[in-house]
């Protein structure tokens, strides 16, 4: 490969490292502002509901959780981080590389206790009541757009390190073929 294929290719990736951060700079900028709203509208829900209205002693005794953070390999081999509701999850979707636990059927006549019924899709917002005020439901909002958010920033992370290897590798190459040519 020519010193000059190499150049090329070293000035596409580093114009493209660059575009990813100046988007790992926005959306961080972007989880910031959504993290400062949500424990605005938190603190905001407080002052309407009082103090001890929201809080610790208001969460329920069996939290389940409302999204799960899954990895998978994009076409470059490279991990992605997407967000999922939890409930979409079924034990088909487990892939092999999961670990999950399974309940297995019972084939003896005792019949099982009824676990508590609990739906995973229940809004945690009720847990501080029926009628919640308004920036309670902002500051979850808030907080579900920053969670997203954070799953992006770790997943272009990852590639910007990628790229920073790729560019390291470039420079080494071209180093050598001007060495060698010199």
């Amino acid at each position: 490969m020519a010193a000059s294929d190499v150049r090329a290719e070293l000035d596409s990736l580093l114009v493209q490292l660059l575009g990813d951060l100046e988007e790992l700079e926005a959306k961080r900028a972007a989880l910031n502002a959504r993290v400062e709203e949500g424990w605005l509208s938190l603190s905001k829900a407080r002052y309407a509901m009082g103090a001890k209205s929201v809080g610790p002693l208001q969460y329920a005794s069996r939290m389940e959780p409302q999204v799960c953070v899954c990895t998978n390999e994009a076409q470059n081999g490279l991990q992605e981080f997407r967000v999922v509701r939890a409930a979409a999850q079924n034990p088909e979707e487990v892939g092999p590389r999961e670990a999950a636990l399974r309940r297995r059927k019972v084939l003896t006549g005792i019949p099982e206790p009824e676990p508590e019924p609990f739906s995973a899709s229940q809004n945690p917002l009720h847990w501080f009541g029926i009628l919640v005020p308004h920036s309670l439901r902002q500051a979850q909002a808030s907080f579900q757009e920053g969670l997203q958010l954070a799953a992006d920033i770790a997943s272009l992370q990852i590639h910007i390190n990628w790229s920073r290897n790729q560019l390291r590798g470039l420079q080494e190459k071209l180093k050598h073929l001007e060495c060698g040519a010199a």
